[in-house]
């Protein structure tokens, strides 16, 4: 299972979460930084990426289209990627779940 994190979240969050999401990207670090969603939602889309944002687009998006890709919504204000690292980690197992069940097209973690 990949992550693809989106440009409102950390890159640090790729090698703090390697141990249990290991083949996740950033899209800074793939070059899509200032890409419009449409195309990052298709380079997901086409590799097989569950997208996480704390923005709603790519919620609304998986409302309109279902997926792939299938989307995390993190629905919180500011705080420190450790934070972030940590809600992961936490939901890991609903993480996974998403994955493996193909009738859930999107999870929120708050």
């Amino acid at each position: 299972m990949k992550l693809l994190f989106d440009e409102n979240l950390s890159p640090r969050l790729v090698a703090a979460l390697s141990d249990i999401f290991p083949e996740s990207a950033h899209v800074d670090r793939l070059g899509m930084g200032s890409e419009p969603d449409s195309v990052i939602w298709e380079y997901a889309k086409l590799h097989d990426y569950i997208l996480v944002s704390k923005d709603s687009d790519f919620h609304e998006r998986s409302l309109l289209y279902g997926h792939p890709p299938k989307v995390v919504w993190i629905r919180r204000g500011n705080c420190s990627v450790r934070n972030i690292e940590l809600i992961l980690r936490n939901k890991a197992a609903e993480i996974k779940r998403l994955d493996a069940e193909d009738e859930l097209t999107y999870l929120i973690l708050l």
